[in-house]
């Protein structure tokens, strides 16, 4: 599982823009991640940028070592102004070639440079559209983000599944004829009708 050197600046900005428009009123709202209300996903973006910028700086520690599921992230105050901050952060770090190369670590896993990123691509698209959905907010993602993460997805949906369960839900078919992202969120296990969703879903 690999990916290709990648600039997250432009989805780096579209997740700050979107944590921008939350307001203090939608923090206790539900979102598409199981357990997770907005307050938690923020912390969790917040948590998963500093971890994969320490991982594409090979700088290892407490972020890169801790795996994200200890326990529920909890949103600190301040986090409007360290979030993007943090954000920008990792999107610098990535731009360096060496970030994609070597050896790297994040939630406590040891994996190459270039899967890492492909992984913090990933999480910044899927987390994208959660936090756009949960606040009623339109999603932009950036397009080469975007491809990348559905081919990721679409990479571990071809894996085992009980290595896949580990990390996502079962995967969740969409028409090949709808939108990109609605198709990479279905293969993250997410309906990308929610929260419309029919009876009984």
């Amino acid at each position: 599982m690999t990916g290709a050197p990648l600039d997250l600046g432009p989805q780096a900005h579209e997740l700050a823009r979107l944590a921008r428009g939350v307001d203090d009123t939608a923090l206790n709202r539900p979102t598409p991640c199981p357990d997770y209300a907005v307050r938690h996903l923020l912390a969790h973006l917040e948590g998963l940028s500093a971890a994969f910028r320490d991982a594409a700086r090979k700088r290892f520690g407490p972020t890169t070592d801790t795996s994200p599921d200890t326990a529920l992230p909890e949103l600190r105050p301040g986090w409007r102004d360290r979030l993007p901050e943090v954000l920008g952060e990792l999107a610098e770090a990535w731009r360096e070639p060496s970030a994609w190369q070597g050896t790297t670590r994040a939630g406590g896993v040891e994996l190459p440079g270039a899967a890492a990123g492909a992984v913090a691509t990933d999480e910044l698209v899927v987390h994208g559209w959660d936090l756009a959905r949960a606040t009623g907010q339109e999603y932009r993602p950036d397009p080469a983000a975007l491809a990348s993460a559905y081919a990721f997805l679409a990479e571990t949906a071809q894996g085992p599944e009980e290595e896949r369960a580990a990390v996502f839900g079962p995967v969740v078919p969409v028409p090949q004829e709808a939108p990109l992202v609605d198709r990479a969120i279905g293969l993250s296990g997410r309906d990308p009708r929610w929260p419309d969703l029919p009876p009984g879903r």
